[in-house]
């Protein structure tokens, strides 16, 4: 049983990966080609800092490979499998919150503020 724990907690650790809002945005901002730390940062909204701090983290992890040209660093994707899990369930869980919107727009009608009155 000992084996089956390590995979498990292996496991957990791996899809920890995914639990950081700021870190799926990094990854959303180089999931499809590589980019410079400052193409990053311009493009999440996030401080260098934060997305330094978000790069080293992955790429310690295996999931990013970096290269530095002059001054300039620039991060991809290594690990193709994170990508897709994280598309995957970016794509599932937004079709739950399209889903419910209209319930969410229906039930507003009632509410005090929320759009129709009650005649």
């Amino acid at each position: 049983m000992h084996e089956v724990d390590e995979v498990l907690e292996s496991v957990a650790s791996y899809f920890s990966l995914l639990s950081e809002p700021t870190r799926l945005k990094v990854l959303h901002a180089i999931c499809e080609r590589e980019r410079s730390v400052g193409d990053i940062v311009a493009e999440t909204g996030l401080s260098q800092t934060t997305v330094s701090r978000q790069l080293s983290g992955l790429y310690a992890r295996g999931v990013l490979t970096r290269r530095k040209e002059g001054s300039m660093v620039f991060y991809r994707v290594a690990d193709t499998t994170l990508i897709e899990l994280c598309r995957t369930a970016c794509v599932r869980i937004a079709g739950q919150i399209e889903e419910r919107r209209p319930l969410k727009r229906a039930l507003l009608r009632f509410m005090p503020g929320g759009g129709a009155r009650p005649k």
